[in-house]
């Protein structure tokens, strides 16, 4: 038991590490959470502090991901808490993006856990998470909203469980429906901005 809880409060504390107010303060003496949005995310990092802070942030944050899905090879939680290894790893996600939204090395303010939830996705299914992105990158493009591009790769994530990679247990279902309508309920402010036609567009301009 105290290796299952272990595992579990590595991958929260993995998610707690708060990437952009890291790379702000030390690197800009900026909290980034001050300015634009206030989330402590990649998004809100590029738009303050430019591409390459927000490329940097974005990758670590992937990262905190991918290695919490790995934390159930690591401890061997299959063999010891008997479920399949597909829901310890959904379990495992869920602990990294809470400590990426409510960080406890960061007063519990963090980001939407974006690049956290593709991150872990990319240690889970791969395939999936590439098909995700081919939805992101040209809504991106062509909107310049964030928010938007992320939002239609997340709902496009089931479609591509169940009718490209066969995926049809309902383990894996329930993960990629999950993750998609957490996605969703982290951005219902940006729902409405955009519905409003309020919502901020990234600017590909050199600062």
């Amino acid at each position: 038991m105290v290796i299952i809880i272990s595992g579990f409060i590595l991958a929260y504390l993995l998610g707690s590490i708060p990437t952009a107010v890291i790379v702000g303060k030390l690197f800009f003496n900026i909290d980034v959470r001050e300015h634009g949005s206030g989330n402590a995310g990649a998004t809100n990092t590029f738009r303050i502090l430019g591409f390459k802070a927000g490329f940097t942030v974005f990758l670590i944050d992937a990262l905190k991901g991918f290695l919490a899905t790995y934390l159930a090879v690591v401890f061997q939680l299959e063999s010891l808490i008997h479920l399949p290894m597909i829901l310890i790893q959904f379990l495992l996600t869920i602990a990294a993006v809470t400590g990426h939204i409510f960080p406890i090395f960061a007063g519990f303010r963090g980001g939407k856990g974006v690049a956290t939830m593709l991150g872990s996705v990319f240690g889970i299914l791969p395939i999936g998470a590439l098909l995700s992105l081919g939805v992101f990158i040209p809504v991106f493009i062509f909107s310049r909203f964030v928010s938007l591009a992320s939002i239609l790769g997340g709902i496009s994530f089931p479609f591509w469980v169940y009718f490209v990679l066969g995926k049809h247990d309902p383990w894996t279902i329930g993960f990629s429906v999950f993750l998609s309508l957490i996605l969703i309920f982290m951005h219902r402010k940006n729902i409405q901005r955009l519905i409003h036609g309020e919502e901020n567009k990234i600017s590909f301009s050199r600062k």
